[in-house]
């Protein structure tokens, strides 16, 4: 019921330091400038995607566009502020303009027929003060027709004060609101044609494009998940490093450093110091995690 088995010879040595004292830690490639998760600045459905799978690998410039979310209701919102804008303008102009010259001949004439009424009035306001001292006329009329003088002569007044104000043009607040007008019509326009901009994701930095995670129609939030391009600058490999923290007292940047690829290559890669990255992270442990060994949840 218990058979004796016997050792298996190892299919090969295990690895072995080549140093007395090292610090070993496992790391990842990653370009100079990092792995820069390119997002997209406003949500919505992707309608053009420029940079596709199969350019993974090109050298991409600051500001190359990527893809395009979805901005047709931009569009027809910058339409709508553009002719509001020229209604603005057009209003500013009006007041500008003033007076029509068509209209100062029309003010004038009030003018004079105004002097005119003024003039029938005051004459016959005389008279009746004449007749009232030969007692030929009652002090009623006499009284009424030195009114109706009175109240012809203020509108005169008023007919040459609205000439006046006619030749005087528009308002200065007024001509200030009208231009208050435009520059707000303005700034809705800037704002419209910046969220246009936004809508187009475009290179972070002059690079390499490493990844593409976007189709066309598919819907992508402020905050996606998953990167949906990534860029970096390849023209130098990082590689970093996750030195366990019991280590963190033994690590020397000074130090002579070497990287060995993973696979059947085994290549041996010179490395220089960077920096490091003063933030240190514990170990997750009992975390109940299904992955986790199971030494680890006892």
């Amino acid at each position: 019921s218990q058979p004796t088995v016997e050792k298996l010879t190892p299919p090969g040595k295990p690895a072995r330091s080549p140093f007395g004292k090292t610090v070993a830690a496992a790391g990842l490639i990653e370009a100079a400038s990092e792995n820069i998760a390119v997002g997209a600045a406003i949500p919505g459905v992707v309608l053009e995607v420029f940079l596709t799978s199969a350019d993974v690998g090109k050298a991409v410039k600051k500001g190359t566009p990527l893809f395009r979310v979805d901005d047709r209701h931009l569009q027809a919102q910058l339409k709508y502020q553009e002719a509001n804008l020229s209604v603005a303008r057009a209003q500013l102009g009006k007041l500008v303009a003033m007076p029509r010259p068509e209209e100062v001949p029309s003010v004038q004439a009030k003018v004079r027929v105004a002097e005119s009424n003024f003039k029938i009035m005051k004459d016959q306001a005389d008279r009746a003060r004449i007749l009232l001292q030969k007692k030929a006329i009652s002090p009623e009329d006499a009284t009424q027709r030195e009114f109706a003088a009175e109240m012809a002569a203020h509108q005169w007044d008023q007919a040459k004060a609205d000439l006046a104000l006619l030749r005087k043009g528009a308002w200065d607040p007024d001509l200030a609101v009208s231009q208050a007008a435009i520059d707000l019509a303005a700034a809705q326009i800037e704002q419209t044609k910046t969220e246009i901009a936004r809508a187009t994701v475009r290179a972070p930095i002059d690079g390499h494009l490493l990844q593409v995670n976007v189709r066309p129609g598919e819907y992508v939030g402020a905050q996606p998940g998953q990167a949906l391009m990534i860029v970096g600058d390849l023209t130098t490999y990082h590689i970093r490093v996750d030195i366990d923290e019991h280590d963190i007292g033994r690590f020397q940047s000074d130090a002579h450093a070497k990287a060995v690829i993973r696979g059947p290559d085994r290549r041996e890669v010179k490395v220089n110091f960077v920096r490091v990255e003063r933030y240190v992270t514990p170990k997750k442990s009992l975390t109940g995690d299904n992955t986790e060994p199971d030494h680890l949840r006892q």
